[in-house]
C-alpha cells in the first residue's frame, strides 16, 4: 500500500458521539478535539487527508424500496440496519434513528470540502464515501466465521494484519472509524467493490489482493 493519507469516521447517536481515525503512513490514530463534524472537517485538512469513509448512511431509503446497496450486501449474507426514508426516521418515536442524522450532518459539513463520491469507482480528488465495518471484516478476514458478535476481537485482528499500527486506539469505535480509514486507502487506490445506485448511494468495500 502506498501512504496516502485517509481517514474514517465512526458515527454514533448522541450519547456515543462520533469517532475520526486519522491513517498516516501505517499508524491509526485520534486526533485531538474532534468532537463535531466541524471540527472532525479541519483535522482532515490539517493532516491532508484525502477520502474519508463514513459508517452511516449517505442516502435516505426510498418508500417501499429501501436502497438497494444494502439488499445487495444482504444477499451475500451481510447485514445490516435498514435505513428508513428521512420522513419516517424523524417520525420514529424513539432516538434510534439519530445516529443516521448525525451521518446526515457530517456528510452536509464535509460536502464542500470532501464530496459525496457519487460513482463506482474513485476519479482523483478529495472525496467522502460510505463504508460498513462489518463488511470491510467479512471482505478482509473471508466471511466464514466473520460475526459482529466476535468483532472486539476480529476488527482489532483485521487492521492488525493489514500491518496498521493501532496501539493507540482503544475503544471499538476506534477500530470500526480505523477499518473505515483502511477502506478508504484501498479506495483511492481503485481496490473497492461498490455496492449500490446512484439512488440509493453506494457503500464502497475492500477488494483484499488474491
Amino acid at each position: 500500500m502506498n501512504t496516502r493519507t485517509v481517514a474514517g469516521i465512526d458515527v454514533g447517536g448522541d450519547k456515543k458521539g462520533c469517532h475520526l481515525v486519522i491513517l498516516e503512513g501505517n499508524r491509526a490514530f485520534r486526533p485531538v478535539d474532534t468532537k463535531t463534524p466541524q471540527e472532525m472537517l479541519r483535522a482532515c485538512l490539517e493532516y491532508g487527508v484525502q477520502a474519508v469513509g463514513i459508517d452511516a448512511p449517505c442516502q435516505w431509503g426510498i418508500e417501499r424500496k429501501g436502497r438497494r446497496a444494502e439488499r445487495e450486501l444482504a444477499r451475500q449474507r451481510i447485514f445490516s440496519f435498514a435505513t428508513p426514508t428521512r420522513q419516517r426516521a424523524d417520525e420514529n418515536p424513539g432516538r434510534f434513528y439519530r445516529w443516521m442524522f448525525n451521518g446526515e450532518a457530517i456528510y452536509q459539513v464535509f460536502s464542500s470540502d470532501y464530496p459525496l463520491l457519487s460513482s463506482r469507482d474513485f476519479q482523483g480528488g478529495r472525496v467522502s464515501f460510505e463504508t460498513f465495518p462489518h463488511a470491510v471484516t467479512c471482505a478482509l478476514r473471508g466471511k466464514e466465521g466473520t460475526s459482529a458478535k466476535e468483532k472486539r476481537r476480529q476488527r482489532p485482528e483485521v487492521l492488525e494484519s493489514a500491518m496498521i499500527d493501532a496501539s493507540g486506539l482503544k475503544s471499538i469505535d476506534d477500530f470500526d472509524a480505523a477499518l473505515c480509514a483502511l477502506t478508504a486507502r484501498y479506495l483511492v487506490e481503485g481496490r473497492t467493490y461498490a455496492y449500490g445506485d446512484v439512488k440509493g448511494g453506494y457503500i464502497h468495500v475492500p477488494i483484499p489482493l488474491p
